[in-house]
């Protein structure tokens, strides 16, 4: 099997759910992952050693891992936390196997490459940008007499994923971070770009913020899915209907539009028709489809996920067929 040529945008459980999903589909997978992780073992080691946060590469790279006893052995192997009380306490095996490889090479991608062929997954990883990024948002807490929020500005990854506050919106710093090249090349030549699930301020929109990543999913031929989560609530979005998360996404990439939006039957209950205007704006066909777990709240069933994009891809010529 080679299957169609995809891109998977995001970081964390968000995008191993939907690079465990493509590899029932394709083997030809680039993961594209977010750097502005700032907490955990990622935050140590990048504030020690000053590289790219490794953990939600390191869980992309567990995604792919094949589906033999072999893979699922090395999956558990990158994922496995040391425990004790020492200096080494917590932090994820997989996490110090990419700082070692970062530092024995010059290029950070070159070594995200041979951990590839070390691990033998079904596709390749690579960071979103060259460089490790801040995540800074504006945030509305409380209400004065008159109704009106105090707006505030929280600065890290994990400061914005716990604030109690109404996230309106989210920039990166620096401002204008340089891509990763191979991942603005990857998402040029493919067949299916896939942006979402995931933690939606800082694991999904972070890739609209970098310019030139921007540019390159508003021009490229590929179709492009947006999965929306299939809980609504998880901190960063509370109180957000399925419309608007769609929204505020769009608010910060107006330019680049979707073909396909899935989403799971309980996330739109409450705003179906509310959300296809919203998705039409945009160019997108709204996909109701059960995606979630069905005795787990708030994650994907990967195989559902599997089949939800096969139905939608098989609908669809692949960009080498279109051109």
């Amino acid at each position: 099997m080679s299957g169609p040529r995809v891109v998977a945008l995001g970081g964390g459980h968000g995008l191993s759910a939907s690079l465990v999903a493509l590899r029932h589909l394709s083997e030809q997978i680039t993961a594209v992952v977010t750097v502005a992780d700032d907490g955990g073992s990622s935050g140590r080691l990048r504030q020690e050693f000053d590289i790219l946060p490794p953990g939600d590469l390191r869980m992309a790279f567990a995604a792919l891992c094949e589906d033999t006893g072999w893979g699922h052995q090395w999956a558990a192997v990158l994922q496995h936390r040391l425990g004790g009380s020492g200096e080494l306490a917590g932090h994820a095996l997989g996490n110090l196997l990419l700082m070692s490889l970062w530092e024995l090479t010059d290029d950070p991608v070159r070594a995200l490459d041979l951990a590839g062929r070390m691990l033998n997954i079904r596709g390749r990883v690579l960071p979103m940008a060259s460089i490790p990024l801040d995540i800074e948002a504006t945030v509305a807490q409380g209400a004065d007499e008159g109704g009106a929020a105090d707006h505030g500005t929280v600065r890290g990854q994990s400061a914005v994923a716990a604030s109690p506050g109404r996230v309106l919106g989210v920039r990166l710093l620096p401002e204008d971070p340089p891509a990763s090249p191979e991942a603005v090349e990857a998402i040029r030549l493919a067949d299916w770009v896939v942006l979402g699930p995931g933690s939606w301020f800082t694991s999904v929109m972070p890739h609209l913020l970098v310019p030139e990543l921007r540019t390159a999913l508003e021009q490229t031929p590929a179709r492009r899915i947006l999965t929306l989560n299939v809980g609504l609530h998880d901190g960063e979005t509370e109180g957000f209907s399925a419309a608007e998360h769609v929204e505020v996404l769009s608010a910060h990439a107006p330019e680049l539009h979707f073909d396909y939006v899935v989403a799971d039957p309980q996330v739109v209950r409450a705003d179906e028709e509310v959300l296809r205007g919203v998705c039409s704006d945009l160019g997108a066909q709204l996909v109701v489809a059960s995606v979630r777990k069905a005795r787990v709240a708030g994650q994907h069933d990967t195989l559902r996920l599997a089949a939800a994009y096969r139905d939608v891809m098989h609908t669809e010529p692949t960009t080498a067929a279109r051109g």
